[in-house]
């Protein structure tokens, strides 16, 4: 299991926007991550006194990020989110889920300049927001 200090070291986030408590799991194909970020009155993301779910896109960014930096065993170059597709919103607030999210992503292709993953965000009462995105690296992009 990763810790939080141990994530904020790895993914491109600082402070209050690091929103990843823990990984609990990973292989070279897959991380699934929790946190209980999304109720914290706090979160750089809430806005009018609420955190929209299309927000939950950035804990699953993150997660990515994360994925990364696990797998090459260093923390990667920033990437950028170059499309999104399939995306699903199922609830229409965060804030309100009890309990922790799981936050669990799934790289479908994974090149040097970048890769694309599926990805799965859910509480206790199911699946929140899902979808796949592509993401590019420009460091390495051929």
């Amino acid at each position: 299991m990763v810790g939080a200090a141990e994530i904020a070291h790895l993914v491109p986030h600082a402070g209050a926007m690091c929103l990843l408590d823990r990984a609990l799991e990973w292989d070279a194909a897959r991380i699934v991550c929790a946190t209980a970020r999304h109720r914290d009155a706090g979160n750089p993301l809430r806005r009018d006194g609420m955190l929209p779910a299309v927000c939950g896109l950035e804990f699953a960014f993150q997660a990515m990020a994360l994925h990364g930096a696990l797998t090459a065993g260093a923390a990667q170059p920033v990437g950028y989110i170059s499309s999104l597709r399939d995306l699903e919103l199922r609830a229409e607030r965060l804030d309100d889920i009890a309990g922790e999210l799981r936050v669990t992503v799934e790289a479908l292709v994974a090149e040097p300049g970048g890769f694309i993953y599926r990805f799965e965000v859910s509480g206790v009462g199911g699946v929140l927001l899902r979808g796949q995105a592509a993401i590019i690296l420009p460091d390495r992009a051929a």
